[in-house]
């Protein structure tokens, strides 16, 4: 009885790590899935391309605005809603020194065009990172562990530079047409290829790869992500969990505003209130993949960007809300998110 009972046992052991493991290899495989179900559903293939890259090309874009907060609530615990007037902030930086330099950006030279495009999102990163740093400083400060003084206070701040973007810069939209290089598509038979939206692809993988590197292989990345799981562990060992707090804050305001210049030229204008617009879907993709987790953050990302395509096009009706349907799902399946980082 006893050696049959131990036999069950070790049967039963391996069970329990497969299945662990599977459900662990899910999350990577739902934006795969997305697609067979998207080209299922859709049915024309140059239909279902058009709309993939643009799902993807919108993916990245959140998933550039996304990551620095959600390092920022998974390290800080802050519910930062002013994270929205970063992304207005760069957006309108960097279309002021690509609106200065239109001799560039008219040129048929790509070299000239990135002369213009790389300044300006160069601009936007410094300006929305200072920002950050002022705005932690004086507005997050004061309100760490207190979530709804953070809402309201950061809300205000979100308000504040809403209005002061309106004075600089004006109450009106601003026209922002894209430099030559990022115009027009390229044409494969059927299939129209737009090429902005494959360079903002691009970037967003490298910025996602580099963010990996980072995290993993730099020691200022072991840090955040030890800060994230324990940050009561990392001060006791000596370090200053304060300045990398400062740190990621600054980071993550400066990809906001990278990412507000690059939504910018997505939608070529830009408004002051296109921050709080963008913030929505920014903390939608936070919430799905997890806090904390880039990985999480970007494969939320990808699924925001595809689910508003494909149901922009299957039921324009449910367009709009389709994303909060798509948090709800996940949430009720995994209410951690899709890659939680494990906090002990």
């Amino acid at each position: 009885m006893t050696d049959q009972t131990a036999s069950q046992t070790e049967n039963a052991t391996p069970r329990a790590p497969f299945t662990e493991r599977l459900g662990a290899w899910v999350p990577y495989l739902l934006v795969p899935a997305f697609l067979i179900v998207g080209y299922v559903l859709i049915g024309s293939g140059p239909t279902w391309a058009t709309l993939t890259l643009a799902g993807l090309a919108m993916g990245m874009m959140i998933f550039v605005m996304a990551s620095g907060l959600t390092l920022v609530f998974g390290l800080m615990d802050i519910l930062n809603f002013g994270h929205g007037a970063f992304i207005s902030i760069g957006a309108f930086v960097g279309a002021t020194v690509l609106l200065q330099a239109t001799g560039w950006t008219g040129a048929d030279s790509v070299l000239l065009n990135l002369g213009a495009v790389l300044p300006a999102m160069l601009a936007a990163m410094l300006v929305a990172g200072g920002l950050g740093y002022v705005f932690e400083r004086v507005i997050v400060r004061p309100v760490y562990g207190a979530h709804l003084k953070q809402i309201l206070v950061t809300m205000g701040g979100l308000i504040v530079a809403e209005e002061l973007i309106r004075l600089i810069w004006g109450p009106d939209a601003i026209p922002l047409p894209r430099p030559e290089a990022l115009t027009g598509a390229w044409v494969y038979g059927m299939v129209a290829i737009e090429k902005y939206r494959v360079y903002s692809v691009i970037l967003g993988l490298v910025i996602f790869l580099a963010l990996l590197w980072v995290l993993g292989r730099t020691r200022i990345g072991l840090l955040i992500r030890a800060g994230v799981e324990n940050g009561e562990m990392v001060e006791a060992l000596g370090y200053r969990i304060r300045l990398i707090f400062i740190l990621v804050f600054v980071a993550g305001s400066a990809l906001a505003g990278l990412g507000g210049v690059m939504w910018g030229l997505y939608e070529q204008i830009i408004t002051a209130q296109m921050g709080l617009d963008v913030l929505v879907l920014v903390f939608i993709v936070v919430i799905i993949g997890g806090l904390g987790s880039v990985p999480g953050c970007f494969i939320g990302a990808l699924l925001v960007g595809l689910m508003a395509n494909y149901t922009g096009y299957l039921v324009p009706k449910v367009a709009l809300g389709s994303n909060i349907l798509l948090m709800v799902a996940v949430l009720m399946w995994r209410p951690q998110g899709l890659l939680p980082v494990n906090k002990h």
